[in-house]
């Protein structure tokens, strides 16, 4: 294979990543069917990325949340690019049972949370979360946002809902936003009785598991309180 052709494929390896990948998109689809997907590699490590909440306008108090799910590849790639989610649903569900090549939608996407990256470290550990904790957070948020939003609401009162609900902290957990509960609960990275490792770097925190990471961007302020 080619670095061309590295540019524009990615080799999944096996059906189980293809798999894995499948339900990742369909989990943020489910949150926002019309949102992209940033497919970033290292090596042959697949990171993809998607977007669970942003700010809607400058000086907004809703967190910049992301969701990410790291795949390993049969071969390196050097590909780092932003696509429509349904592009990408559409090939992995036009591909075979023994298919493994994804071709990377050839059309790019410009959101501004694709512009606003997590650091790769250091991280510095901050405990552990348990699920249990994260899934009700995410519950009664879901509560909350419904009980503040009437039938027919205007854009900013939605806006204004979801910034007072999910940049409250988890109740408990200094520094994590409830928004950080609501994308592992939507993305399908809990599990009743477990845990969440929470690391922290500058402006970001993360809630990592076998299952994916959330990465959230947290105002400096709540930064501060992990010692950066």
């Amino acid at each position: 294979m080619s670095a061309a052709d590295f540019q524009t494929s990615l080799d999944l390896g096996d059906r189980e990543a293809v798999a894995d990948l499948r339900t990742f998109l369909a989990r943020a689809r489910a949150v926002d069917s019309g949102g992209a997907v940033r497919l970033q590699t290292v090596g042959q490590v697949l990171a993809a990325y998607v977007c669970v909440l942003s700010p809607r306008a400058l000086g907004e108090a809703t967190p910049t949340v992301l969701g990410m799910r790291a795949i390993p590849l049969a071969r390196p790639a050097d590909v780092d690019a932003t696509v429509s989610m349904a592009s990408v649903a559409d090939r992995l569900a036009r591909m075979g049972d023994d298919e493994t090549l994804l071709d990377v939608p050839p059309s790019s996407v410009h959101v501004a949370w694709a512009a606003v990256s997590p650091p790769r470290g250091p991280w510095a550990p901050a405990g552990d979360v348990s699920s249990d904790v994260l899934a009700a957070a995410a519950a009664e948020g879901m509560a909350r946002v419904a009980s503040l939003v009437p039938e027919q609401p205007g854009q900013a009162m939605v806006d204004g809902a979801r910034a007072t609900v999910w940049g409250s902290e988890v109740d408990g957990v200094e520094g994590v936003p409830s928004g950080a509960a609501f994308a592992a609960e939507a993305l399908g990275f809990l599990v009743p009785g477990d845990t969440m490792r929470l690391f922290a770097s500058g402006a970001w925190v993360r809630l990592s598991s076998p299952r994916g990471h959330v990465l959230c961007r947290v105002p400096r302020a709540r930064a501060a309180k992990f010692g950066s």
